[in-house]
């Protein structure tokens, strides 16, 4: 996940690539969080938006609220009947007001603050690509190792959690698919086609799956690297070829929800992925993003609420259906169980506006939503990340996401402290972010589920935890040395603020 200081998707690169505790059941119906902003339908200029209509979940009650719908210049782009969650576009800028007056609408809301606009490109910065010296180099050190892949020196990360030696164990049952909800995945690559799993794949841009074949591949392979990484880190095959994954041996599946025209990820499109994921047989999920256009959704907003509402449908739908979700902390080094936390960064699709919110009442989704797996990012010294958002109580586990700053590893041919996998077209680079952090603990949890085929997603992540090693929180946390505490670490050494209940590890959960 990523923001320094404005975060997009969860991943930092070179400087930067990319871009939360409810209860629900529960959502409350409504919340005391930031200062009163201007909703979506007024800040938009005219327009088409999109939005998120949740109804009762009954035939009769959809039905009635179609019509309703279509009475007040709506148009339905598709309807999930079994979470109540309908997806409209409309022009009509009292549309929100007038659809949540409707009996059986629970809550409704625009999904975006700008309105529909043409296809274009999106731009998520760049990464750092693999130099062909440091190729080189890692190959010689990785044969000199005896490793099985040309490049598995330069992944520390795989070593700090015990992957290298699990792999020997159990790498992970093909019977297992993660997918990788995020820009889309190159299936082509050579690291990734013997592990991809194209029947559980899809583009669901715009709320409804597209799984006509090749679809879930990134638009602009240059700058949509983002899911491509994602997925090496948690399923590259160990062929001999480039990198392996924390689970070479399970499948990775690819669910595209990135905006061609911004590479936003919008609340429709993350609906219908965990609705497929779920209906497809999707054991796991991967999510290192927020849902745009807010990076918290206030639940005194209608909009943001209805943002909530449809995507927390979703998520528990898949768990419902079987399916463990896992989902970056952020890159905003928040403390997302404190009092007040200033956003400056939304909404994201327009003209941001400062707020303070409060963590506990304005959600950063899908990381803070019920069940979820909400994971922070480490680095070689098993610090947390400089960058990486944490908090008591709201931390479950912790994987390595990189430390280009102050965790440098000296093990390492290219001695830089960010990930190294897989990216479009062939190649490998190198990312940082709890982006990054998320994807290990996914692999993780497949190597559970395959040794623990019946485990639940509550289980499962109950596994997860137990396996995790806790370093418990620092004596110091002052990584620039300046005399500053960057950070205050809550809890003990069983569970905290920086680790939740620990890192985790792929051999002990082999084992």
């Amino acid at each position: 996940m990523a923001h320094l200081p404005s975060r997009r998707r969860l991943a930092l690169a070179v400087p930067v690539v990319l871009s939360l505790t409810a209860s629900l059941g529960f959502l409350p119906a409504a919340a005391s969080a930031a200062p009163a902003t201007t909703s979506a339908t007024q800040a938009a200029d005219a327009g088409t938006l999109a939005y998120v209509v949740n109804t009762k979940v009954d035939h009769r009650t959809i039905e009635s609220v179609k019509k309703a719908i279509a009475a007040a210049d709506g148009t339905v782009v598709t309807t999930y009947d079994k979470i109540g969650v309908i997806v409209v576009h409309s022009a009509n800028p009292s549309f929100g007001a007038q659809i949540r007056a409707v009996r059986g609408v629970q809550s409704a809301g625009a999904t975006r603050t700008s309105p529909l606009s043409p296809a274009g490109t999106t731009d998520e910065g760049a990464a750092q690509p693999l130099s062909k010296a440091e190729a080189a180099k890692a190959a010689a050190a990785s044969a000199a190792a005896g490793q099985s892949e040309p490049l598995e020196a330069d992944q520390w990360d795989l070593r700090a959690i015990g992957a290298d030696k699990a792999a020997a164990i159990n790498p992970g049952s093909s019977k297992v698919t993660v997918a990788v909800i995020d820009t889309g995945v190159d299936d082509t690559h050579p690291d990734l086609a013997p592990n991809f799993s194209a029947s559980q794949s899809a583009n669901c841009v715009g709320g409804v799956a597209d799984t006509t074949p090749g679809a879930w591949r990134p638009y602009n392979p240059t700058e949509d690297y983002h899911g491509t990484h994602v997925a090496g880190e948690i399923a590259a095959a160990r062929n001999g070829i480039g990198v392996a994954g924390v689970a070479p041996g399970v499948k990775v599946a690819g669910i595209k929800v990135s905006d061609p025209t911004n590479g936003l990820f919008y609340p429709e499109n993350v609906v219908c992925a965990f609705v497929f994921a779920a209906d497809h047989g999707v054991e796991i999920t991967n999510n290192s993003y927020y849902v745009d256009p807010w990076l918290y959704n206030c639940m005194d907003d209608p909009d943001q609420k209805a943002i909530v509402d449809a995507v927390n449908r979703a998520q528990l739908y898949a768990q419902r259906k079987g399916t463990l979700n896992l989902a970056s902390a952020g890159n905003s080094a928040d403390d997302l169980d404190s009092d007040a936390i200033v956003d400056d960064s939304s909404p994201d699709d327009a003209t941001p506006v400062t707020r303070t919110i409060d963590p506990h009442e304005c959600f950063d989704v899908p990381t803070q939503l019920p069940g979820v797996v909400t994971v922070s990012a480490t680095g070689v010294k098993n610090d947390k990340s400089y960058y990486s958002s944490y908090g008591y109580g709201v931390i479950d586990v912790a994987a390595p996401g990189g430390d280009r700053l102050y965790q440098i590893p000296t093990d390492t041919p290219s001695a830089n402290g960010r990930i190294l996998s897989t990216m479009p077209g062939g190649g490998y680079g190198w990312l940082q972010g709890t982006s990054m952090a998320s994807p290990h603990a996914a692999g993780v949890a497949a190597l559970l589920k395959s040794k623990h085929p019946w485990a639940t997603p509550a289980q499962l992540q109950a596994l997860l935890k137990v396996q995790a090693v806790n370093p418990g929180c620092p004596e110091s946390y002052d990584q620039d040395g300046n005399g500053t505490q960057d950070a205050t670490c809550v809890g003990n050494k069983r569970v905290n603020g920086f680790y939740g209940w620990g890192i985790v590890n792929a051999l002990r959960a082999v084992k």
